[in-house]
């Protein structure tokens, strides 16, 4: 039952939530998942972090980036819990907003030809200004 309260209270969390919806739908940076969802590094970080450390998430390295996808060794709740979550949050307005950020950012990134902090940080800039 520990494990289930755990896994619970890390899903309460809006930012994680979003978090793992968006790399539900594509393998991103820290300054993707920034740029996408417009919240800070530092919260980004954190939040992958335990995320990670639930075992929902995993990493990889591209020289100085580190990609995040969702885990191919969760558990069998963490699964069914992501399947639910997805389900219920298809008409959602946030959800649905950073799914359109996310193609947005995609789109910027191809046109700028690079991934980094620079490139995503004139990202949420011009976001800003619309």
């Amino acid at each position: 039952m520990n494990n289930v309260v755990q896994t619970m209270k890390l899903l309460s969390d809006e930012n994680r939530l979003r978090i793992l919806m968006v790399l539900a739908k594509k393998e991103l940076c820290v300054c993707q998942i920034m740029g996408v969802l417009e919240i800070s590094q530092s919260l980004v970080s954190k939040n992958l972090h335990q995320l990670a450390a639930a075992g929902f998430l995993e990493e990889r390295r591209e020289g100085k980036l580190v990609y995040y996808a969702l885990s191919k060794s969760m558990t069998s709740l963490q699964r069914s819990l992501l399947a639910l979550l997805t389900d219920e949050l298809k008409g959602d307005t946030i959800f649905n907003m950073d799914l359109q950020s996310l193609k947005e950012c995609e789109e910027f990134r191809k046109k700028a030809g690079t991934c980094d902090m620079k490139t995503f940080k004139e990202f949420m800039n011009r976001k800003k200004k619309k």
